[in-house]
């Protein structure tokens, strides 16, 4: 049976079937890396993204499928992650300002819709290429609005719109050079095109189920660096939601204070409030288990949630000394508010700590293979009490976000210097001074600092590969020079060796070594002193960075 009009009941049916069908081969997706390094990250981004919108429809039953379009699309805005999120993000942000004053739509009007899509997309992009999840886009929204009539089917719509989605994603390599030589089609129109094809089977009436083993996990919890060794330097975040019990206490006369009074023996960042028959407390304690039997004194627990905060959270090495729960963004951004401040993305325990002690406010965990969404910037920006945010993404893959999230955002004035990596980001801190008062000074300073710096990337290759003219094959140490493939040996202090000798360091007086979990005391040493030998007049200076997939980043300046 064919499908004629489209409402707001089955768009979220179908979106959400798109979402199911990317996060099932989301793998997939991330495996299509131009660079064969441990870092694709293309189809974790987008799923995220996406499902960020369909959580935003949960519990939404609109009829009009401009009401529900427009929910989705919020959802996925603040969800949105990576620059394959942003665009896709911005697409269906199009798509649900097509719609507007549809309750629903034939094939026609929804093509239309489409196309909408694909002019905002390319707005959103400063300098759009073609060859990517944009060209896939608008040449089947092209396509299909040009071959649909008013008399098409839902059903002929998707079958037009994904025959021409195909055939342009076949023709990615020939207009991405890097493509071709890498051997693979564009990761971002790959994972949109999973998308359409949920959507698609979603209007045939096959509704898909997520395999379980292949699910995109969006908030892990390890132990990190947390052991048997370790002491509670930070201790829990402690929250419930208390039903005060007749049983227990006359509901009418209990003041929170009776809980406060107890609280304050115990631990600090101390909230407390009630509501009618409702108690709510967040306390940070080493004694959680003492805090939840307070509570029980006086009622039983709706909610509750206890976090030791010296764990590692979302993958990353960061310690977080900085809870993002509601009640501690609430009360870092009553602080007195500040001129400027910054905000930075970093991920490894090193480099957190030494962003903090460079003057950083707020440290956004990510970076490789787990870019920060647009609200973790706003969580960021919403936990500083400043006139004046400076944000440096410190990744190329990061910074549509950050700018994303900074557009929305209205109660400072968000300036996003676009680093696109950690070396560019640290070198711009060690020079960063608010003493001339003047933010377009300091911006120029910033831009005139990191477009002088040359960043080295050394990490060990997932395939074997021909790129740039260098010959890789798996598990070879690979040496990247500002996003130049350069060297790859199966060594890697002989990478950085090739990558130095390789480079023209007749202007560069410093360059910084940020050494990752895997560089050894010796290797660092051997390259020091391999610089020290060859390159007398520069300096050197090592920062015990800590991160994940990169032995070793380098800051030339």
């Amino acid at each position: 049976m064919s499908t004629i009009k489209v409402n707001g009941e089955l768009y979220k049916i179908i979106v959400k079937n798109g979402a199911v069908s990317l996060r099932n081969n989301y793998k997939l997706i991330d495996q299509l890396n131009v660079f064969p390094v441990p870092d694709g990250d293309t189809g974790t981004n987008m799923s995220m993204t996406i499902e960020a919108g369909v959580a935003a429809l949960e519990n939404e039953v609109e009829t009009s499928i401009y009401a529900m379009a427009k929910k989705f699309s919020r959802g996925m805005l603040m969800g949105a992650r990576g620059n394959s999120g942003v665009i896709l993000s911005q697409f269906f942000r199009g798509i649900y300002k097509g719609l507007d004053g549809f309750e629903e739509v034939g094939a026609k009007e929804f093509a239309k819709a489409f196309k909408r899509g694909v002019e905002q997309a390319y707005k959103a992009v400063m300098k759009p290429v073609e060859g990517t999840i944009l060209t896939v886009c608008r040449e089947a929204s092209e396509y299909a609005l040009k071959k649909v009539s008013k008399k098409s089917t839902i059903d002929e719509f998707f079958e037009l719109f994904l025959t021409e989605a195909y055939a342009s994603l076949e023709r990615t390599p020939d207009l991405l050079p890097q493509l071709k030589d890498a051997g693979v089609v564009d990761s971002g129109a790959a994972g949109f095109i999973k998308i359409i094809e949920g959507m698609q089977k979603a209007i045939n009436g096959e509704i898909l189920e997520h395999t379980e083993a292949e699910s995109v996990v969006t908030s892990t919890v390890s132990r990190g660096s947390f052991n048997a060794h370790s002491e509670l330097t930070y201790g829990y975040c402690t929250e419930f939601i208390l039903q005060l019990q007749h049983s227990k206490v006359d509901i009418a006369s209990f003041d929170e204070s009776t809980i406060t009074s107890q609280l304050e023996q115990l631990g600090d960042s101390i909230v407390c409030f009630k509501d009618e028959d409702i108690v709510k407390v967040h306390v940070h304690t080493k004694t959680p288990g003492v805090v939840l039997n307070i509570g029980q004194k006086y009622g039983e627990f709706i909610t509750m949630k206890v976090e030791n905060m010296s764990v590692q959270h979302n993958e990353s090495l960061e310690i977080q000394e900085q809870c993002d729960c509601e009640q501690c963004v609430e009360m870092r951004a009553k602080q007195e508010r500040k001129k400027y401040a910054v905000v930075a993305v970093a991920s490894g325990a090193g480099l957190v700590s030494i962003f903090k002690s460079m003057g950083v406010d707020y440290v956004v965990s990510g970076g490789q293979t787990m870019n920060p969404s647009a609200e973790d910037f706003v969580t960021a920006f919403d936990s500083i009490n400043a006139e004046n945010i400076i944000v440096f993404p410190n990744n190329s893959n990061i910074i549509m976000a950050a700018e994303q999230a900074g557009k929305y955002y209205d109660k400072a004035n968000i300036v996003v210097i676009k680093t696109k990596s950690i070396a560019q980001g640290y070198s711009a801190l060690t020079i960063l001074d608010f003493s001339s008062d003047d933010l377009e000074q300091i911006k120029e300073s910033i831009q005139e600092v990191i477009t002088n710096v040359t960043t080295g990337l050394v990490t060990y290759s997932i395939r074997d590969a021909s790129i740039d003219g260098i010959e890789i094959k798996k598990d070879d140490y690979i040496g990247i020079i500002n996003g130049r493939m350069v060297a790859s040996t199966n060594n890697k202090v002989e990478t950085v060796k090739k990558m130095l000798t390789g480079t023209d360091l007749s202007e560069k007086y410093i360059i910084a070594v940020i050494t990752g979990v895997d560089a050894l005391p010796n290797e660092t040493e051997e390259i020091l002193a391999f610089i020290s030998e060859n390159y007398p007049d520069i300096e050197t200076d090592v920062v015990d960075g800590q991160q994940e997939v990169y032995s070793y980043i380098l800051s030339l300046e």
